[in-house]
């Protein structure tokens, strides 16, 4: 399983450099269906998990992506050609509920973390983006504290130092998503 991991991140990242498009994680700011609040949330959001890892990154830390989740191929753009496939229609209604399933995920992730110090902004300006674009998605009870009791500090950290990294190239692709749907480019 760790191998498949590993591929999965090499070619993520391989996608990720190769395609002009999904490179970009600065979202185009533009009025249409959705709101430019959501936009602005979900910037916010990944400037927060950016310097959050600022932070906490001591050395270089894996990437560990929620994989219950289609975001990246239910948010591609119509006629996009980065998958290798090209997708002629966008559905808007699976692209945000993968986004809301995403960000439930990692909502309970952080939520549940012992030492949540690490993550105070991410967790403020994640549940900021879920009230007010994704209600749906918010978590009716977290436990406090709920993550792996059995694992010793360095590996609650480098665990969480994974799982944040994810969030971030996923938080990537979500602002790219909203953009997208903000810009109204999906209904022409």
């Amino acid at each position: 399983m760790p191998l498949v991991k590993l591929y999965f991140t090499a070619a993520l990242l391989l996608l990720m450099l190769t395609c002009p498009r999904v490179s970009q994680s600065v979202p185009v700011m533009s009025k249409g269906p959705l709101k430019e609040s959501c936009v602005l949330n979900a910037k916010t959001l990944l400037q927060s998990i950016k310097d959050t890892l600022a932070k906490i990154k001591e050395q270089d830390c894996n990437v560990q992506l929620n994989m219950a989740t289609n975001t990246s191929s239910a948010c591609a753009p119509k006629e996009s050609k980065c998958s290798g496939m090209v997708k002629t229609e966008f559905d808007q209604e699976s692209c945000l509920t993968n986004i809301g399933e995403d960000l439930h995920h990692y909502y309970q992730f952080l939520a549940a973390q012992t030492d949540s110090s690490h993550a105070p902004n991410v967790l403020l300006t994640l549940r900021e983006l879920m009230e007010n674009c994704f209600p749906w998605s918010l978590p009716i009870g977290v436990s406090k504290g709920a993550a792996a009791k059995d694992e010793n500090a360095f590996d609650r950290r480098l665990r969480f130092c994974k799982v944040l990294t994810g969030f971030q190239v996923r938080c990537i692709t979500m602002n790219r998503a909203i953009a997208y749907m903000n810009s109204g480019e999906h209904t022409k």
